[in-house]
């Protein structure tokens, strides 16, 4: 068999090796340039590959095309395929297909790193052979190539769902179903929905399906009564119209029940060590601790791992303490609903830094807890009118910069001894910054800055 491989990022290299290593014949394509270490992957195996160009005479001789996530439906390239029937694939689809290893995967609109990152710790903590793949940066199919694990941990985006057909994972979840990248759904929300849904729709009754029951979308798309999967719901709270996989009972304790119904038997554990911040992070360590369940991890194991996590950088990620005021780095945080949950999972006075290049934001829903709990805004961006037209009003004190080591410095100073000095931007970091990386790495290094010269300052007293 005849494969094309369409982008030459992780996934595409990935998805290459394992069909070459199955015997079929692959060529590469990508119409950008192939980074180097990608590049040298491909030379290496003897992989034909092309950059900067898509050939559509090579590409079409495909018996089956394994597409990058991120290439569009409607690229011409991908048309062309459509129009002469070829069958195009995600690389996801194609792991599917040479391994038995048990596959949970997460998906959703927010959450989904920091739930597959949890679930893969409290898996390795406990000594399970376990692989972690997809969308946080690696190749399920090169990894499936060592067949070397029994348990994967996969990060699935919508964009990865959409070119799956037999792929079954043995626990699929679905944390929350929000607008996001209507551009490729045709603008409608029950398009998304249903590329979302599309995790669990091989799945059978020797299967698991961890939902969010608190989310409204997904209780409007998703049919429960018509699919054989075991269904395991978890809330925020406990609903008496559920027979819930996992709830919690207060702010630090999580009831747990794998079998709902006659032979329910629950069991309480404690949430209490973890270091995640906020509401969303309670619901996704639901999600983790019923996979962990899942896995035969038991409750002190869970509990033990549970504190020593640590999430993915830029998301609420503690950067560092001075003079009583703890710093927070959310530069992850490029959207409102991303910030609302920042906002919202911070107890202590908020001296929160924003701003950047807005995607036609609507701050209307941060306004009740800006004026609850932040003191200070500082506006980091180079156009800040609609922030300050929004929250100008609304916080006791409100200032500009366009410098991350003055907005660092501007924080410290208005904080007082128990506050919180917060990044979460709500916006895209475009206008002063590289990526959100490099924006949540300006923070952080402006942090240890100030603190380096406290504690220089304190040595020479």
């Amino acid at each position: 068999m005849h494969y094309v491989i369409l982008g030459a990022g992780e996934s595409g290299v990935g998805a290459a090796l394992l069909a070459q290593a199955k015997g079929h014949t692959v060529f590469v394509s990508d119409k950008s340039p192939i980074q180097p270490a990608y590049r040298q992957k491909l030379e290496a195996a003897g992989i034909p590959f092309e950059e900067n160009q898509h050939t559509d005479a090579e590409i079409l001789r495909a018996d089956e095309v394994v597409k990058s996530p991120g290439i569009p439906e409607k690229a011409p390239i991908i048309q062309a395929l459509r129009e002469k029937g070829t069958p195009i694939i995600s690389e996801i689809e194609l792991a599917g297909r040479y391994t038995q290893a048990k596959c949970i995967c997460i998906t959703g609109t927010n959450g989904k790193t920091t739930t597959t990152l949890l679930t893969y710790h409290l898996l390795k903590a406990a000594g399970l052979s376990v692989g972690l793949a997809g969308n946080v940066g690696y190749s399920l199919a090169e990894q499936v190539m060592a067949d070397a694990h029994d348990y994967y941990v996969v990060e699935l985006s919508s964009f990865q769902l959409d070119d799956t057909y037999e792929f079954r994972p043995w626990i699929s979840v679905l944390l929350n179903i929000t607008p996001d990248h209507l551009d490729r759904y045709n603008y409608s929300l029950a398009d998304y929905a249903q590329s979302k849904l599309r995790i669990m729709r091989n799945q059978d009754s020797t299967g698991h399906f961890i939902y969010n029951a608190d989310d409204e979308n997904i209780q409007r798309y998703f049919k429960a009564a018509l699919r054989p999967v075991q269904q395991l719901p978890f809330s925020l709270h406990h609903r008496p119209d559920y027979h819930l996989g996992a709830y919690y009972i207060d702010e630090e304790r999580v009831c747990v029940d794998l079998q709902p119904g006659f032979y329910s038997k629950t069991e309480e554990i404690n949430t209490a060590a973890s270091p995640l911040i906020g509401q969303h992070n309670r619901q996704n360590m639901l999600a983790a601790v019923l996979c962990a369940r899942l896995a035969g991890i038991e409750k002190p194991q869970i509990e033990a791992s549970l504190a020593s996590f640590h999430n993915a950088d830029h998301r609420l990620q503690p950067v560092g303490e001075l003079n009583g005021t703890r710093f927070i780095n959310d530069s992850k945080a490029t959207n409102v609903e991303a910030a609302w949950f920042a906002l919202d999972g911070i107890r202590q006075p908020i001296v929160w830094i924003a701003g950047g290049t807005d995607k036609g934001n609507d701050y209307s829903s941060l306004i009740p807890l800006a004026e609850n709990r932040v003191k200070a805004l500082i506006c980091l961006g180079l156009d800040n009118e609609k922030l300050k037209a929004s929250f100008g009003g609304v916080v006791p004190h409100l200032e500009e910069t366009r410098s991350m080591a003055d907005a660092v410095q501007r924080a410290a100073a208005l904080a007082a001894p128990g506050d919180v000095v917060l990044l979460s931007p709500a916006c895209a970091s475009f206008d002063l910054f590289k990526n959100y990386e490099d924006r949540g790495r300006q923070f952080a290094q402006a942090v240890q800055l100030l603190t380096d010269n406290q504690t220089n300052e304190e040595a020479n007293e």
